[in-house]
């Protein structure tokens, strides 16, 4: 069933009675993307997750806004919502506002989420409301055929940008940790196990859940993350994040990071130089300081983090808000619409 941008599940049948295994979450829709797109590795994954969970799809919601990405509701057998541009996360407060039982997820792109939805998405983030938000970042506009993104890197040529883009990218785990997200993580279409463990990690967080994905586009944008996808560069340009545990990256596990004074630097273990002399990881850290400065490693001057950077506990929006009206019901009782708009001052306009 589909009315116009919303997309709904069957009624609960057998299948809400036995467990729920990833095809019973896969939606009757072709699947239509470019072959080859890493678009379908993270809807792969996401099934996997949701039949992890066993989330009933009848509490499931993916909203989306405008781009490749975003035709990911039609995709899944769950409540979808094929919003407007940017818009995807004011959506999901209002729905998760009114509706707390449902477990919602917001799709976006780098071009849907942090050009005319930045503002959106960064407000979301720093609420804390009770949603996960996974935001596939391909360095390009892809649906509009190839115009840069506020990803893109200085330099890219793009059929808006035929002598180079002169923007800044926008590094959006350094602005999601600027608005103290709880939870903040990246990782790679390509990484199967990794992808998984991240969006399950996500969907288990109580609180904004905020996810980059590094997505390849074969069609407009191919192998911008080829450093961190080929078999023979990945190992030395990416660093995976683990809890607790010292940075270590390499082929060889011999190189880490370390602080030199304020500033990471990479350095050769040996010759002295012991895993004692790194940073240590800390998801949990009541301060966000080291998961920003991670967030500012980039390729080629360093390996690229991947993983959680970020996990801790902080208020809620929602349940926040849902007190408030709670208390505003013991308190005044369950108030009468008709009895609001006729209130105060009125006019008969004859």
């Amino acid at each position: 069933m589909s009315l116009d941008t919303l997309t709904a599940p069957p009624e609960a049948g057998p299948a809400a009675t036995q467990r729920l295994t990833p095809n019973d979450y896969a939606s009757a829709q072709d699947v239509r993307w470019c072959p080859g797109c890493g678009d379908y590795a993270i809807l792969a994954q996401m099934k996997k997750v949701l039949s992890n969970l066993q989330i009933p799809r009848e509490k499931l919601v993916f909203v989306s806004g405008i781009g490749c990405s975003s035709r990911f509701p039609y995709y899944l057998e769950t409540y979808g919502i094929h919003s407007i541009h940017g818009r995807a996360p004011t959506i999901a407060t209002g729905l998760k506002a009114v509706r707390p039982d449902l477990s919602v997820w917001v799709i976006t792109g780098d071009g849907d989420g942090l050009s005319i939805g930045g503002n959106h998405l960064l407000h979301c983030i720093r609420r804390n409301l009770d949603i996960n938000i996974i935001l596939f970042n391909n360095r390009i506009y892809g649906l509009t055929k190839g115009q840069y993104s506020p990803t893109s890197l200085v330099g890219k040529v793009t059929k808006s940008s035929p002598m180079g883009a002169i923007d800044n990218p926008l590094h959006i785990l350094s602005v999601a940790i600027g608005c103290e997200g709880t939870f903040v993580a990246r990782t790679v279409d390509v990484y199967s196990q990794h992808l998984g463990m991240v969006l399950q990690r996500a969907a288990e967080h109580r609180g904004t859940s905020f996810v980059e994905v590094y997505q390849n586009c074969v069609v407009f944008n191919d192998g911008a993350f080829d450093y961190a996808t080929e078999r023979e560069s990945r190992a030395d340009w990416t660093l995976e994040l683990e809890h607790g545990k010292p940075l270590v990256f390499g082929k060889n596990r011999d190189k880490g990071i370390r602080l030199n004074g304020l500033e990471p630097e990479v350095v050769a273990l040996g010759n002295g130089i012991t895993e004692k002399d790194l940073l240590v990881h800390d998801e949990q850290a009541p301060q966000p300081s080291l998961a920003y400065l991670l967030t500012r490693m980039h390729y080629p001057e360093f390996p690229e983090p991947i993983g959680v950077f970020r996990a801790v506990d902080r208020p809620r929006y929602d349940e926040r808000l849902n007190a408030q009206v709670q208390t505003a019901i013991e308190k005044q009782g369950p108030g009468d619409l008709d009895a609001l708009f006729r209130e105060g001052d009125t006019w008969r306009i004859e």
